[in-house]
């Protein structure tokens, strides 16, 4: 296996970049996990899927219809970061507050995906799997 990046500066170059990966002889594809990834799952997922391009990344990834994803529960990170601000706020100094490490971390399988991909996916994986799309 070898890794190839492809760097993007915005949405408008998902089309090339795709057809550039596909060109590569790519059989995959995995996406980091920042804001302009984010905000265009579902673009990314369909450029993958119309490439026939196995797709993972973070677990929002799947939801939006990638085939896998893996990652920290993000909702929960806010959600902490929240209560982080409320003591900041309440006049606790930020250096004295300890610094936290994700510890829920969930893997998401797309099995609408999957299939369409004509991939059969063992019964380990989708017991390991927190959340399967069917």
């Amino acid at each position: 296996m070898s890794l190839q990046p492809f760097r993007l500066r915005g949405p408008s170059e998902f089309v090339s970049a795709f057809e550039s990966i596909e060109q590569a002889g790519a059989e995959a594809v995995e996406t980091g996990d920042d804001g302009m990834v984010a905000g265009n799952l579902g673009a990314i997922a369909a450029l993958a899927a119309r490439g026939r391009l196995l797709s993972t990344g973070p677990k929002e990834v799947a939801q939006a219809g990638g085939l896998m994803g893996y990652g920290v529960d993000i909702f929960a990170t806010y959600r902490r970061a929240g209560i982080f601000v409320d003591k900041i706020l309440k006049g606790a100094r930020p250096a004295d507050l300890p610094i936290e490490q994700a510890t829920k971390f969930e893997t998401v399988l797309n099995l609408r995906t999957a299939r369409a991909l004509g991939l059969d996916v063992p019964t380990a994986t989708l017991l390991r799997a927190d959340e399967v799309i069917e």
